[in-house]
C-alpha cells in the first residue's frame, strides 16, 4: 500500500481527533488530510509530475507534515532536508536529485537562494511560508496560497514500489548520498517498530528530533500510520519546558538519542517517576552506556525502555526487549519483526557467538540503493543466501552470545589499531560513561610514531572536581592496558552532527586544530 492511504483511511476513521501538535497550531486528522490534499493539487499543477523529487526544508513545523504528505499524494518522491544545512551542500542535493521543487520556510529563502544559484537543476518550483509580515519572499510562490487550491484527486497512476522518499545521509565521509526508499519500505520498516514497541492509537508520541533524520521523521509516519497523535516539538534545548509538554499532552512515548539521555541524568532536581504519562522511552543513533540505561530506568520506573540500532540504509535492524535489560544491559537486541540480522566475516560467512564480524541485513525495508550511484550501492547491497535477494553490510562490527542476542562493537573503519591490538572506541566509552562524574565521552585514535595509534578520550565532566589521573585510573580499573587512554581532554560539550549525535571524525578535527 502507498503510505499516503494511511493518512487517507486514517481521515476518514478519526476525523477530528488530533494528529498534529506544534507549538502554534493543532491539526486533526481531516485537516492534516485536506490541507495536503490542497497542496498536492497545488503541486501538480506546478508541474510536479509523478516520480519527481521535492525537497522539503523546513524545521519541525506543521507545515512540513503537510507538505510530506502532499508529496507523496502528488505521486513524487519527498527529500527532508535539515534545516541547518547550508547553501552548497542544498545545492549539491538539488543538483543530485535534480529536484522538482522546494517547500520551504521565509527564514530559509535565502538560503534556498543562494543554493539555486549554485545549482545546475533549473527551473525549481519554490513555495515558502510568509513572513511575519505576511509577504511571500521574493522568488517564490505563497504556501499559504498553496493551501488555497481546490482539494482534487491527482491522477498519478503510483504503485507501492515507487519511490516515496530520498533521505541523504549526513555524509561524514565525502558527499552526502540519497538513500532510496519506496513506500513497500516504509510501510515494512514502520510495521515492524510499531508492532514491537506495541503502539495503538491511544499513544500521543513527543518527537523533538529533526524530520531530516529517519528517527524523528519516523515518529510522524509511525503516529499517521497508527492513528495516533504527534506532538512535534522543535529541539530538546530547553528539557524543563519538553517535560512540561508531556505532562499537558499525556505523551505516552519519547524517543531520544544519547545525548538527550545525558542532558536528563545531569538535572539533579528530577524524582522518579516525575513523568507518570510515559510507557515507553526508546534510543538509537548511538548505543546507550549501560549506566545511562540504569540511570534512566531509576528516573522512569514504569516507562519500558527500548535500546535499539539502526542505519539509514534500513532505518531500524535492531531492538532489545525490555525484560531483557537486566540480563544483557549491554546489548542492542534481536532483529526487529519480519528481519534477519546476522554476523559474517570477510568472506561474508557467518562466525560463531563471540567472534566479532560484519553485520548484514535480510529484510523488505532494506533500501534499493543510493541515488545514481551504483559503486556505492554495491559495497552496501551484497547477494544475499536466496539469489533473487540483495541483503545490507552495515560496515558495523557486532558479535552475538550464545542466544543469539546482537552486541555492537565498532564501525569497522572506526577500529583503532594500537601497539598491534584492535581497540573498538566503544568499549573504551562504555567504561568512561560508567564513571558518575563524566556525562558524554568519545574515543578516537591519535597519530603515535612509536603505538601506531593512541588512545584519546574527549571527556565532559558532570563533576568539575575529577582529574585527567581520576579517568586513566578508573579506566586502567576497568580495562587491558593497551585499551586504557593515554591523553584525556576535557571539552564544555562534544561536537555533534545536526541530528544530535556524537561525530567521531569531527571529535579528531577537534584535536588536531588545538594541536
Amino acid at each position: 500500500m502507498r503510505f499516503e492511504q494511511f493518512l487517507i483511511r486514517n481521515a476518514a476513521a478519526y476525523g477530528t481527533k488530533t494528529a498534529l501538535v506544534t507549538d502554534r497550531t493543532r491539526l486533526s486528522y481531516d485537516e492534516l488530510d485536506d490541507l495536503s490534499s490542497r497542496l498536492a493539487a497545488a503541486l501538480a499543477a506546478s508541474g510536479v509530475n509523478a516520480n519527481d523529487r521535492v525537497l522539503v526544508f523546513m524545521d519541525n513545523c506543521w507545515e512540513a507534515a503537510v507538505a510530506i504528505f502532499a508529496i507523496l499524494k502528488a505521486g513524487a518522491t519527498f527529500s527532508p532536508v535539515n534545516a541547518s544545512t547550508k547553501a552548497d551542500k542544498l545545492a549539491y542535493i538539488i543538483t543530485d536529485c535534480e529536484a522538482a521543487a522546494i517547500l520551504t520556510q521565509a527564514k530559509l529563502m535565502p538560503i534556498v537562494a543562494e543554493a539555486r544559484a549554485l545549482s545546475s537543476a533549473k527551473p525549481l518550483f519554490v513555495a515558502s511560508t510568509a513572513t511575519p509580515g505576511g509577504r511571500t519572499p521574493e522568488g517564490a510562490a505563497s504556501f499559504e496560497a498553496c493551501l488555497e487550491a481546490e482539494p482534487v484527486l491527482v491522477l498519478h497512476g503510483g504503485i507501492d514500489v515507487d519511490l516515496a522518499m530520498l533521505i541523504y545521509t549526513s555524509g561524514s565521509t565525502g558527499r552526502p548520498k540519497g538513500v532510496m526508499m519506496t513506500h513497500r519500505n516504509i510501510d515494512a520498516a514502520s510495521h515492524s517498530i510499531t508492532t514491537y514497541l506495541r503502539n495503538t492509537p491511544d499513544d500521543v508520541i513527543l518527537n523533538v528530533l529533526p524530520l531530516a533524520f529517519d528517527y524523528g521523521l519516523y515518529q510522524l509516519l509511525m503516529a499517521i500510520r497508527l492513528g495516533a497523535t504527534l506532538v512535534l516539538e522543535k529541539s530538546f534545548a530547553f528539557p524543563q519546558a519538553i517535560f512540561e509538554r508531556i505532562r499537558a499532552e499525556g505523551v505516552t512515548g519519547f524517543p531520544l538519542v544519547p545525548t538527550m539521555a545525558a542532558m536528563i541524568l545531569q538535572m539533579r532536581d528530577l524524582e522518579p517517576g516525575f513523568l507518570a504519562s510515559l510507557r515507553y522511552i526508546s534510543n538509537t543513533a548511538a548505543a546507550l552506556p549501560p549506566a545511562h540505561i540504569a540511570r534512566l530506568r531509576e528516573l522512569f520506573p514504569s516507562a519500558r525502555l527500548y535500546s535499539m540500532y539502526g542505519l539509514t540504509e534500513c532505518k531500524r535492524c535492531t531492538y532489545l526487549p525490555p525484560e531483557e535489560l537486566d540480563r544483557r544491559p549491554g546489548s542492542v537486541g534481536i532483529a526487529i519483526p519480519n528481519t534477519e540480522a546476522f554476523v559474517v566475516d570477510d568472506d561474508g560467512k557467518r562466525v560463531p557467538p563471540g567472534v566479532p564480524g560484519e553485520l548484514v541485513i535480510r529484510g523488505p525495508h532494506v533500501m534499493q540503493g543510493y541515488w545514481r550511484n551504483e559503486a556505492a550501492t554495491e559495497r552496501m547491497l551484497r547477494p544475499g543466501p536466496n539469489p533473487w535477494e540483495k541483503v545490507l553490510y552495515t560496515g558495523d562490527l557486532f558479535r552475538t552470545d550464545a542466544e543469539g542476542f546482537l552486541y555492537f562493537v565498532g564501525r569497522k573503519d572506526d577500529i583503532i589499531k594500537t601497539r598491534g591490538e584492535k581497540v573498538a572506541p566503544k568499549e573504551v566509552e562504555t567504561v568512561l560513561h560508567a564513571h558518575p562524574g563524566i556525562a558524554e565521552a568519545v574515543v578516537i585514535g591519535i597519530p603515535d610514531p612509536v603505538l601506531g595509534a593512541a588512545i584519546g578520550a574527549l571527556v565532559v565532566l558532570s563533576d568539575p572536581t575529577v582529574t585527567e589521573k581520576d579517568i586513566i585510573r578508573h579506566c586502567a580499573r576497568h580495562l587491558e592496558d593497551f585499551m586504557v587512554p593515554k591523553v584525556v581532554e576535557f571539552r564544555a560539550e562534544l561536537p555533534k552532527t545536526d541530528t544530535g549525535k556524537v561525530s567521531r571524525r569531527l571529535a579528531a578535527e577537534t584535536l588536531e586544530a588545538a594541536e
